[in-house]
């Protein structure tokens, strides 16, 4: 990646990143760890003993063995330890270094980043120096340093951590035996400190005749990095922490990653050395200005990818300072088609508004608490580019960057950068999600998208590990996801409009009343000139303000103030066939039954035939669509297209004509519970373990509609005649009404409360009577209920199982209700009584079933199916299917068609043999 140095340093566990943010990194000593306990060989390690502002690390020879950090404001003592000499004629020197401190980080046990392990409790840890004449220096220089950690004001910390080291600094001058060359002549010498995403190194800057040099105070992590001057191609002046400090230089025309970032003391001494530099090569290099750059863009002399990289760079952007790293937009907003149609503008998205203002509906909540804020006003909260976002794209190649930036933690596995289609959908309904993308999503390298290095980034709430990101269903692969996106950057489209964008971030849709007009309004601190550091006089205050600008995202600089004109292009033809198909290959088109599909006769006999012949299923096809537990099935009334929800949280179509899933639909990042089909096949309602409902249309291809009913998960729904069950692990079932016809035809749904059953634990699968006037209801204790839904009122309730009631229906002649549970057990209750009047005792858990009042077909933990014959209480058939517990059962009304999905994420197709 762009940021992530080239030069690999394999043998060299430590880096800059296991320092805290703004830590210093001061010297090292070769020292050994003195362990007390264990065996004889690991009692005395050896090892670097770092010594730095906040902190003192431990770094052992042995690759295997943990890298110790201690806080020294964790430290209670810090000592030197004399040595027993015989000899009472000789002085007593320091030859152990003791650090009683509360707690210890390990990091990168046994060679592997992962995050930080935390040993509390008192302890003491012991080092002795290689060269004990140095003891005595190192306890001096850490009881200082753990003085200023001590102190309570963080502004008082930071001075007198900043006064160590500028007293290092003035002690010290570039070593010029390190000029490549005795006959160089040296121009200029100053302080200043080498810039890496989330890391500042301090040391000296010496620039000759022929090239620029730094050398770290603490030769870290080379002793001097040299930069030829004759092969510098571009320098940029750089705000760093919105102060005019900051000098980057590049020998490439085009890279992202620059040769070094120096941050100075002194705004003098950038300008200084940035004239210099300046003036000796102006003879081979041409200042471009960002009005330059885009008279190139217009007349097709550099790509669209390459005119936002220089805008990047004109507007303080840069690979190096995570807090203002380079916005790329969001081009594409289809990302659950089959194919990707460049050529269709419903592919793209509308790129003259900011990503907040895309959503009608959530932009009108925002602009209703921003029409009631107080100045100075504010329409979104956060910001599209932050270090936090960038690591959360980056995480798979940038781990220790993100432990860096999270106190040696990993985000939520839930939060982390899991889906493409995902991300794309929580930018767009998030309440407080705005961000754009990076550069990584139009370039070459893709190792961001895939867990190469098999990190253990945590589990999801569905039970899954986070693994490589999933991609849209467009893509092949990551290599193929990213030149698609380039395509699509480069297209027609992209290129006609692409100026819209460039007027928000860089023009002058990015202040003031344009700014307010076009929904583009950011916090205040975001922008250059929000705050006036050198104003505030608290130190306390102005690091607090200045640590939350770097953490907040910062504005890029304004560029142009007048509206940026359009790129002269002309009609393109000739996009790739490989990156653009028509979308009508991905939208449902009517199918023509075929014979298996037909309406069959729906009579008791067609029915009576179906279920004699249940033992004689036959597996048609399997088909592993899924990255998770299949939790729900739908499907046409034509059997055409096949539904199914997952824990992966996501709803696939799946064409049994085709022989291929054909859409994947991602509502939010948790697991969907449940799916059924509304009248006339247009529309899919999908329950989620993130509250909502929701609704999605097939002909349009997008989520339709959201209900947001309850307070946990909607763990179960049903339907019938304008009224939506929706059942929940918040203790409640809810009734609904809701037009199915509005719903189909694009309408904007009311929902209305008809009803609100209450129950004393989470309920986990409600079912409907056949004549739609009975509701049953199980909870995750075990308790079924029956409710007269006329009346709302609670008709019977018992203790039915001993654990969770898994799946529950009537019977079709509405007098009973079969339910099995977490107890291995099938039982049949009254409905007129609500008496137990069956039990039958299962080998293994039955997850779920069908059944026609008297013969069953469930689905066991095993991953079989099951024929009961319930008069006899016995199991008639043991079918082979799943090779993880059966989840879900469906059956057409005819008992012609039978499909199963299971926790090894298929979905099995089934028919009876007659």
């Amino acid at each position: 990646m762009a940021f992530i140095r080239k030069k690999e340093r394999s043998k060299e566990r430590f880096s800059l990143l296991l320092l805290d943010l703004e830590e210093y990194y001061f010297e090292q000593h070769t020292a050994y760890h003195i362990n007390s306990s264990g065996t004889a060989q690991n009692r005395r390690i050896r090892g670097s003993l770092k010594i730095c502002s906040k902190s003192v690390i431990f770094e052992p020879e042995a690759a295997t063995k943990a890298i110790l950090k201690i806080p020294l404001k964790d430290c209670r003592r810090i000592e030197g330890v004399e040595e027993n000499e015989r000899n009472p004629f000789t002085e007593s020197k320091p030859a152990c270094l003791i650090l009683e401190t509360k707690q210890v980080y390990l990091i990168k046990e046994a060679n592997v980043v992962a995050p930080y392990r935390i040993e509390r409790g008192d302890t003491n840890v012991v080092f002795e120096l290689e060269m004990p004449r140095k003891t005595e220096d190192v306890v001096q220089t850490l009881l200082q340093l753990h003085r200023a950690s001590c102190l309570d004001k963080l502004g008082d910390q930071t001075a007198m951590i900043a006064a160590n080291l500028q007293s290092r600094l003035a002690r010290t001058s570039f070593d010029k035996n390190s000029f490549q060359s005795i006959t160089e002549c040296p121009q200029m010498e100053c302080v200043a400190e080498m810039v890496t995403p989330l890391v500042t190194n301090p040391g000296h800057v010496c620039i000759t005749d022929r090239n620029l040099y730094f050398q770290p105070l603490n030769g870290y992590p080379d002793s001097v990095v040299q930069i030829r001057l004759h092969s510098v191609r571009r320098i940029y002046k750089r705000r760093h922490g919105l102060q005019p400090l900051g000098l980057e230089v590049f020998c490439t025309e085009n890279d992202l990653c620059s040769d070094i970032y120096l941050k100075f003391y002194d705004t003098k001494d950038r300008d200084e050395l940035y004239y210099y530099i300046a003036t000796l090569l102006e003879n081979h290099i041409a200042e471009h200005t960002a009005e330059s750059y885009m008279l190139q863009w217009q007349k097709g002399h550099i790509s669209n990818y390459q005119y936002l990289l220089h805008l990047n760079n004109l507007a303080d952007r840069s690979v190096n300072d995570l807090s203002q790293y380079p916005v790329f937009p969001w081009v594409v907003s289809d990302y659950s088609s089959r194919q990707l149609d460049l050529l269709n503008p419903a592919s793209f998205r509308d790129l003259s508004k900011p990503v907040g203002a895309l959503n009608p509906e959530r932009l009108d909540r925002l602009l209703a608490r921003y029409r009631d804020m107080p100045d100075p006003r504010f329409i979104y909260g956060s910001h599209y580019s932050s270090p936090g976002y960038v690591l959360f794209y980056l995480v798979r190649v940038a781990p220790e960057y993100m432990l860096c930036l999270q106190n040696g933690r990993y985000d939520h596995a839930d939060r982390m950068f899991n889906s493409v289609a995902e991300t794309w959908k929580n930018c767009l309904e998030g309440a407080t999600d705005f961000k754009e993308l990076i550069p990584e999503f139009y370039g070459t390298e893709n190792s961001f998208l895939l867990n190469d290095q098999n990190l253990d980034l945590g589990r999801r709430q569905g039970g899954g590990r986070v693994g490589d990101v999933v991609l849209p269903p467009w893509a092949s692969d990551a290599s193929d996801f990213l030149q698609k996106l380039r395509a699509a950057l480069e297209s027609q489209f992209v290129s006609e409009h692409l100026h819209e964008w460039i007027d928000l971030v860089f023009g002058y849709k990015q202040r003031g009343s344009e700014a307010v007009a076009a929904h583009n309004v950011f916090h205040p601190l975001t922008y250059e000139g929000g705050v006036d550091l050198d104003s505030i006089e608290d130190p306390d205050q102005k690091i607090a303000m200045l640590t939350q600008i770097l953490e907040f995202g910062q504005t890029p600089r304004q560029l142009f103030t007048t509206p940026h004109p359009q790129r002269i292009t002309p009609r393109f033809h000739n996009v790739s066939t490989a990156t653009s198909h028509s979308s009508s290959s991905s939208e449902l088109s009517p199918v023509s039954p075929n014979e298996d599909s037909s309406f069959e006769d729906l009579t008791e006999e067609s029915k009576k035939l179906a279920w004699s012949n249940i033992s004689k299923l036959t597996q048609q096809s399997c088909h592993k669509i899924h990255k998770e537990a299949v939790t729900g099935i739908a499907v046409t009334r034509n059997g055409a297209s096949i539904f199914s929800t997952s824990q992966d949280s996501t709803l696939k179509m799946f064409s049994k004509e085709a022989s291929a899933m054909q859409r994947s639909v991602s509502f939010s990042n948790m697991a969907l519970s449940c799916c059924l089909m509304l009248p006339e096949d247009k529309t899919v309602v999908c329950s989620s373990w993130d509250n909502n409902v929701y609704f999605y249309s097939i002909a349009f291809g997008r989520r339709q509609d959201t209900l947001m009913g309850h307070d946990d998960a909607v763990s179960h729904i049903c339907w019938r005649d304008n009224q939506l069950y929706t059942a929940s692990w918040d203790s409640t079932v809810k009734v609904w009404k809701c037009m199915a016809s509005d719903i189909s035809n694009n309408k904007r749904t009311q929902f209305e409360l008809l009803a609100e059953f209450e129950h004393e634990a989470g309920v986990n699968t409600i079912a409907l009577s056949p004549a739609g006037t009975l509701l049953a209801s199980g909870t995750k204790e075990g308790t079924l209920s029956v409710w007269d839904i006329t009346s709302s009122s609670l008709l019977h309730q018992l203790n039915c199982h001993s654990g969770k009631i898994h799946q529950m229906a009537f019977s079709p002649d509405s007098r009973h209700i079969l339910s099995v549970g977490e107890d291995c057990c099938l039982k049949v209750t009254d409905v007129q009584t609500g008496m137990l009047i069956s039990t039958v005792s299962a080998d293994e858990e039955q997850r779920c079933f069908c059944w026609d009042g008297n013969t069953v077909l469930s689905g066991g933990r095993s991953g079989h199916l099951f024929v009961w014959d319930l008069l006899s209480s016995k199991v008639t058939h043991k079918i082979p299917a799943h090779s993880g517990a059966v989840s879900t059962i469906w059956m057409n009304e005819q008992g012609s068609s039978v499909i199963t999905g299971g926790e090894d994420k298929q979905i099995i197709l089934w028919k009876p043999q007659y």
